[in-house]
């Protein structure tokens, strides 16, 4: 079983469309919020080995509108590896159990110095 990482997204006023709700555009700007503090809290030795994740494809499937006072929580977990590319699979959702979205984005390890995707670190593989 994979391991899963969750975090509180505050929603802002700026954040909602002209019907109210959290424009889609946004959605994904919840997901970087929570993949950088994923990285930042498990994965940090990786960009110290000058090693980048770098997004190569992203999806979302909307399910229920997020509305200003709604409370988010975006859970992460890296669902596929492969040689230099990983999966990471988003649930956006509250406490109560509804589901306002599924994403999905593909991560490749590229090698800053030499411009070229390398192998993905250890750190990353035991999270899987």
């Amino acid at each position: 079983m994979a391991k899963e990482y969750s975090t509180t997204i505050e929603l802002r006023f700026s954040d909602l469309d002209a019907y109210g709700h959290v424009n889609s555009a946004i959605y994904f700007t919840y997901l970087e919020t929570a993949r950088v503090k994923l990285f930042s809290d498990f994965f940090r030795e990786v960009s110290e080995q000058a090693i980048f994740t770098v997004v190569a494809h992203a999806e979302c499937d909307f399910k229920v509108p997020i509305l200003l006072y709604d409370e988010v929580v975006v859970t992460v977990w890296v669902s596929r590896l492969g040689s230099s590319s990983f999966d990471l699979e988003y649930r956006l959702h509250n406490e109560q159990g509804t589901t306002y979205a599924t994403a999905l984005t593909t991560m490749v390890c590229f090698d800053a110095v030499n411009k070229k995707a390398v192998p993905i670190p250890e750190s990353i593989k035991v999270m899987a």
